[in-house]
């Protein structure tokens, strides 16, 4: 049957069916974009929470490791604090006089009755001598080992001559940290300042900042000596700022700080030195940034680290 209507209704028909048809494509798209757009916000929200889990996660590793720790030094402080007593108590009975060495004498009772308040005081005198005994035991015996030591690799941001020392320059370093650190080194004599920025460098991190002639320091440079030189030792290549240096069969935590009473660092230097190939080692185990290489001094062998 043909259609009778004139050819402007027909014309008015396809258009509008056009642009129906138009109309639904951009709703099917717009539902589309709508939908993309809720489940990029769901991932993103998925990300941070992950983030969050695996940063709670470390936490509690964290946790858990300076609880094992803190064990294990009160362990060891109990041992070392009974076998202190049974020492002492060993030695008293070797060096106290036998009862039957000298020949009772007569007392009276105002004598003897002197005699025990004595003794109570001498024993009250021991007592309070024997936990500084077992604590001066405790230093003595504590054997600390390189694992205690925060070592990170660092890159020199600036450095500048030190305003009251023509031996000293003050560094800023980048750690990975919200704000570089400041240290101060004595390579003024060795290494010019514009080889020195951009280099990544190793710091000892759990050091107490000190002044040193008036500037704080907040790090330790660790340098390879010899007779003749001193250079700062080089991490490999791809190490990142904030990376740690560890060594293995030592796979301890590093002390918040270390403190200067128990001279840790003083203690562990003489183990610290570079071998025939110039990496750095304490008791011949390298420096390693794990995965990514050894620490070495650039051209010092066989020399002591400082």
């Amino acid at each position: 049957m043909a259609d009778k209507r004139p050819p402007a209704s027909r014309a008015d028909s396809q258009d509008e069916a056009k642009m129906m048809e138009f109309f639904t494509q951009q709703l099917l798209l717009l539902q589309e974009k709508a939908m993309l757009q809720a489940s990029v916000r769901e991932e993103k929200k998925l990300l941070v929470e992950n983030a969050k889990l695996k940063k709670d996660i470390d936490d509690l590793k964290n946790n858990l490791k300076e609880t094992q720790r803190r064990k294990a030094v009160k362990l060891h402080q109990e041992r070392v604090l009974a076998a202190s007593v049974a020492s002492k108590a060993a030695l008293l009975g070797e060096t106290a006089p036998p009862s039957q060495a000298h020949p009772p004498w007569p007392r009276s009772e105002p004598s003897a009755t002197h005699s025990r308040p004595e003794v109570r005081r001498r024993r009250d005198r021991r007592g309070a001598d024997a936990p500084k005994t077992s604590e001066s035991v405790l230093m003595r015996e504590q054997k600390p080992d390189v694992s205690r030591l925060d070592l990170r690799v660092a890159r020199i941001l600036d450095v500048r001559k030190h305003p009251d020392s023509a031996s000293l320059y003050v560094q800023e370093v980048e750690l990975g940290e919200p704000a570089p650190r400041t240290v101060v080194s004595g390579l003024t004599n060795h290494t010019p300042p514009e080889q020195l920025v951009g280099c990544l460098v190793v710091l000892l991190c759990n050091v107490r900042p000190v002044k040193v002639r008036g500037v704080q320091s907040q790090a330790r440079l660790l340098c390879a000596v010899n007779q003749e030189r001193m250079e700062p030792l080089t991490p490999p290549t791809a190490a990142q700022p904030g990376d740690r240096v560890t060594f293995q069969n030592y796979p301890g935590e590093a002390e918040k700080e270390l403190n200067p009473k128990q001279r840790i660092w003083e203690r562990l230097q003489p183990d610290l030195c570079t071998d025939a190939k110039g990496v750095a080692t304490y008791k011949g185990v390298a420096f390693e940034v794990r995965g990514k290489g050894l620490c070495r001094a650039p051209s010092i062998s066989n020399g002591g680290i400082k």
